[in-house]
């Protein structure tokens, strides 16, 4: 006989929820059990004032405090494997959401697929009453007359149940898949938490990506285009050398190309210190400010003080900050006659302080050096602070986050 793929599918899904059901009974009613466990235990103990007393005692409880997280496991293996529903992994200091389904919820559900599985046993045998009845011997049918009618009315309230039990075993299968989201799921803030906390690690990763991209242009304009232009400014002096009986017109030619050489080399050189200095790998932070300290076209008066180094997006960020804003001091500082730089670690805070006696004015809300900037800084999870008042001095103040 052939079965249409409609009664198949409904006879899947019956086998799928009380095979679901089924496995929850043992799971749900496992606390109550240890409960009486320790309890019995409890009044055996209460007269006595042995040293084993609270050891006797002590064993169960910590059963059921390592229950707790071993039965949520097993919830999140029947709730996936038997009903196609992935609960998160709850964290083991999760306790409370943990204990109250198992503690709570979980024998209440217990009670109830307990009286599925009695109905479906009960409905079961009460159907198959009219077989038994046909199987005992002839003389007891003899002697029980009646038996049939009887037997008939079981047989319909067996099938009865049997007919109850799809829908009453999805309605539970529903009942406890909103619970188990409710109370082992996600919470709303659990999830915005867990939500920052994949953004913040994958913009973490955005940044390093970023950094170690910088540097890979750095090495690339350092080994490359800055070799040979290098090797075209020495040609050309060479040619200005010693090509004296060249026209004048030529001899201005290669004056001016080997002028604009020199120029390309140093706005190159000036380029690939901004993006990531090689001095900053090696030698940290200290010696790398030391270098734009020294280039800069007003005096700079530095104090680094590190016990010890930080991460190298934290100390690159760092660098960028002091570079930037001693290019905006020599720019756009008017009548600035020195700045002031100071780098310090306070815990787990890098700070850095760059001043100037400038007028002030400066607005990070107008320029958009100033807005990179605080973005730059944005992007570890520091803060950027900014006081300009008109007539100076101005005042910039970076908080980097530097973990131990």
């Amino acid at each position: 006989m052939t079965i249409s793929p409609r009664l198949r599918r409904a006879l899947g899904r019956l086998r799928r929820d009380v095979g679901f059901i089924a496995a929850g009974v043992p799971l749900h009613l496992i606390t109550p059990l240890l409960l009486l466990w320790i309890l019995i235990l409890a009044s055996r103990t209460v007269a006595g004032t042995s040293f084993e007393a609270p050891v006797i005692l002590l064993a169960p409880t910590g059963l059921l405090i390592i229950a707790g997280y071993g039965l949520t496991e097993a919830q999140r293996w029947r709730f996936r494997a038997l009903c196609g529903v992935d609960l998160p992994r709850l964290r083991f200091a999760e306790t409370k959401r943990q204990f109250g389904y198992n503690w709570l919820v979980g024998p209440l559900l217990g009670v109830l697929e307990l009286l599925l599985m009695a109905l479906l046993s009960v409905g079961g045998a009460a159907a198959s009453v009219l077989v038994w009845v046909w199987l005992v011997p002839a003389q007891w049918r003899i002697e029980h007359r009646g038996y049939t009618t009887q037997a008939t009315y079981l047989t319909v309230l067996g099938l009865a149940m049997l007919a109850a039990v799809p829908v009453l075993a999805a309605g539970l299968v529903r009942l406890e898949n909103l619970v188990g989201r409710a109370v082992l799921g996600v919470s709303r803030s659990d999830e915005l938490e867990r939500r920052v906390e994949d953004l913040t690690e994958s913009r973490a990763g955005a940044v390093d990506a970023a950094d170690a991209e910088r540097r890979r242009i750095e090495r690339n304009l350092h080994d490359g285009a800055q070799q040979r232009l290098v090797s075209l400014a020495l040609n050309l002096g060479l040619a200005k050398a010693t090509l004296t009986d060249l026209p004048p017109e030529a001899r201005e030619v290669i004056e001016a190309a080997h002028r604009e050489a020199k120029d390309a080399i140093e706005e190159l050189n000036n380029l690939v210190r901004g993006l990531h200095p090689a001095v900053l790998d090696e030698l940290g932070l200290d010696a790398a400010l030391s270098g734009l300290a020294a280039r800069a076209p007003l005096p700079v008066r530095l104090r680094v003080d590190l016990p010890r180094r930080a991460e190298p997006a934290v100390e690159a960020v760092a660098y960028f900050v002091v570079s930037e804003a001693l290019t905006n001091v020599a720019k756009h500082a008017q009548e600035a006659t020195r700045a002031d730089v100071t780098v310090t670690r306070m815990g787990e805070i890098l700070r850095v302080v760059v001043a100037d006696d400038g007028v002030g004015g400066a607005d990070p809300s107008q320029g958009s050096g100033l807005r990179g900037l605080a973005q730059r800084v944005r992007s570890v999870d520091g803060t950027f602070r900014m006081s300009s008042p008109v007539g100076g001095p101005t005042m910039m103040s970076v908080e980097l986050p530097c973990p131990m």
